[in-house]
């Protein structure tokens, strides 16, 4: 009987959150003795307060999000990765398609320092503008409603709200996930003290994270309600253009990539020194299922190479 409590903050409902929802639907949590829940959170600026007094024990997260709660003065730490590539694309409201009718207007972001905000800055930059050329918006996880509606003039969208918008034919402006973009996107963050006095409950989490993903993969037909369920994914279409991105661009063991560490390092704006890898990224508990063999043992078991 699962007998440790273990919480993951969800900061936005998502494909790149596939893993856990597979992991908990089919109880692999309970499993490793983990009685887990999924708590619903709005973008990254909870990620310090949230971790470090213990509402939560793990957070979905990107990496630009650890940076700025440690610049905060939190000291948290990316464990894992669930997307090394920007995944998402700026849409436009009906009437602009330029980047100078951007200029002055307002773009939608879940919250401040959410990885929604961060990606931003980087596509206006692509697009030969900076953050002050645009007023950034508060709006929440479900964005895409403000750019149908004109309350906003760009958001940036992930899957399944990507695939829904390019099915409307929303304009995409700049679509970052055709660039491959080397991006810590979607982290799996933990408290530093709590990984030094909890080392074991998170190892145990994380076998179930990384099976979510083997299980996920190997098996589309059971896997796609699950999805469908956890995104209110009514549209086959939809559905599958979700699970398919899911499928191609999640890190099956989900390991980080420096490069892209590296990349939000060079792009986030927090004062003073924004410090190396090594304050931001713990590699050893991928070390250590790798060392062991678990990843091994997951490909044999479910035929994924």
């Amino acid at each position: 009987m699962a007998d440790t409590v273990f919480r993951i903050g969800e900061a936005s409902p998502a494909n790149t959150f596939f893993a856990i929802y597979m992991a908990d639907a089919a109880g692999l949590f309970e499993e490793h003795g983990l009685d887990c829940s999924i708590v619903k959170m709005v973008g990254g600026s909870e990620t310090g307060p949230a971790l470090s007094e213990n509402r939560i024990e793990l957070m979905h997260i990107g990496m630009s999000s650890v940076v700025r709660a440690n610049a905060a003065g939190y000291d948290v730490v990316t464990i894992g990765s669930l997307s090394n590539v920007i995944r998402s694309t700026l849409f436009c409201r009906p009437g602009v398609t330029t980047a100078d009718e951007l200029k002055g207007g307002t773009i939608g972001i879940s919250s401040a320092g959410s990885e929604s905000e961060l990606s931003t800055v980087v596509a206006l930059k692509q697009l030969g503008l900076s953050r002050d050329d645009v007023t950034l918006r508060e709006i929440g996880t479900l964005r895409l409603p403000f750019i149908r509606d004109g309350e906003v003039d760009a958001s940036m969208l992930g899957e399944p709200y990507r695939s829904e918008a390019f099915a409307e034919g929303i304009f995409a402006i700049n679509d970052m996930l055709a660039d491959r973009i080397p991006w810590l996107y979607s982290g799996l963050v933990v408290d530093k003290a709590y990984l030094a006095d909890n080392r074991d409950t998170v190892l145990r989490a994380m076998r179930a994270i990384v099976e979510g993903n083997y299980l996920a993969v190997s098996g589309p037909d059971s896997a796609k309600p699950v999805l469908a369920r956890a995104l209110n994914i009514t549209d086959p279409k939809n559905l599958d253009i979700t699970y398919d991105n899911f499928r191609a661009y999640t890190p099956m063991n989900a390991e980080v990539t420096r490069e892209g560490g590296e990349a939000i390092i060079a792009t986030v704006d927090v004062d003073g020194d924004p410090g190396t890898l090594i304050d931001y990224m713990d590699e050893s508990i991928h070390d250590q299922l790798g060392a062991e063999g678990y990843f091994d043992a997951m490909a044999e078991k479910y035929g994924v190479g």
